[in-house]
């Protein structure tokens, strides 16, 4: 199909998946990790914790609830986090481990996105479909998420139909849509406009972030570098601004940068970002985390001069 009309003048509704700094001794860095969420949120996102940024993946479950923890203190109320259930290959999906994160998150005060797991995307459309109105009857609201197998193996990117039928569970608010394709995301904001035009269809097209002319929102990555420039990147498209083009032109330079194949280690160059504006004291990551070559860290400084955002050389944690 052709795509959708443009959207000048729209409001955009951002989030942004917030990183979680390491320290060079590879413990989390709870200090910048809360001054990011707040720097987040005074910017205008919606602060986005246990997410793939976040190293969901990675966390055990008391840490993953020390994360809430900081995003409902520091996010002055409104955060989305990530349902997380972690699986193997060949496990049944555990609806109830589902429910009982999203309790986690909603006790807090967010709102839960339903993070892919082995189980959860090994079961056939029409089951998970019904898996999420389950998790529809256990939260008051929700956000699904479509992730592709680029960013984790158990990734999964649903059939139309299968996407169609989620907008028919009310407490589905939105859904992110991460396969790095615009096509299949065009599709979906037709079928958002045709059934359910309150539905929010959050791109997390982290080489496409000008999906959001085409009438999506964004849950994010790549606004994790940069959270004040996306604002304001979305207040420049609202108020018709020609300027949104060359601002958008270079985050777009930095998320096809970052996201680069092996597409897990933009969470490194990520680090490097926040080091590189002095907003964390090393670029470390935790055991198991995708690295980058140092050399990323000229072209990250670059990018940084042409945004106007560098803080210094700053202190690197290793590589």
């Amino acid at each position: 199909m052709n795509a959708p009309p443009l959207r000048p003048g729209r409001k955009i509704t951002g989030m942004s998946a917030i990183l979680v700094p390491f320290t060079t001794r590879r413990d989390i860095d709870w200090g910048s990790l809360e001054a990011h969420i707040e720097r987040t949120a005074a910017a205008g996102l919606v602060p986005a914790v246990n997410m793939d940024t976040g190293y969901v993946q990675l966390l055990d479950v008391p840490t993953q609830d020390r994360v809430l923890d900081r995003a409902a203190s520091s996010s002055g109320g409104s955060f989305v986090a990530g349902a997380f259930v972690g699986d193997r290959p060949g496990d049944r999906a555990d609806l109830d481990g589902y429910c009982r994160r999203i309790e986690a998150i909603e006790s807090r005060g967010g709102t839960p996105v339903i993070f892919p797991s082995h189980g959860l995307n090994a079961l056939d459309p029409d089951r998970w479909v019904q898996a999420h109105q389950t998790f529809g009857a256990a939260a008051d609201r929700f956000i699904a998420f479509e992730l592709g197998p680029m960013f984790v193996p158990y990734g999964r990117i649903w059939p139309l139909e299968a996407y169609e039928a989620l907008l028919a569970v009310e407490s589905c608010v939105g859904a992110k849509h991460s396969s790095l394709h615009r096509q299949p995301e065009w599709d979906r904001i037709e079928v958002r406009d045709r059934l359910r035009s309150d539905f929010m269809v959050l791109t997390g097209n982290d080489l496409a972030i000008d999906m959001v002319m085409w009438g999506s929102d964004y849950l994010l990555g790549i606004s994790t570098f940069a959270p004040d420039l996306f604002a304001r990147r979305d207040a420049l498209w609202e108020a018709g601004d020609p300027g949104f083009f060359e601002l958008n032109d270079t985050l777009q330079y930095l998320g096809q940068f970052a996201f680069r194949s092996p597409v897990p280690g933009y969470r490194h160059d990520a680090a490097m970002f926040l080091v590189l504006r002095g907003w964390t004291g090393s670029d470390s990551v935790p055991a198991g985390a995708t690295c980058r070559p140092s050399w990323d860290r000229e072209v990250l400084t670059e990018i940084a001069q042409r945004l106007g955002v560098l803080a210094g050389d700053g202190p690197c944690g290793p590589s």
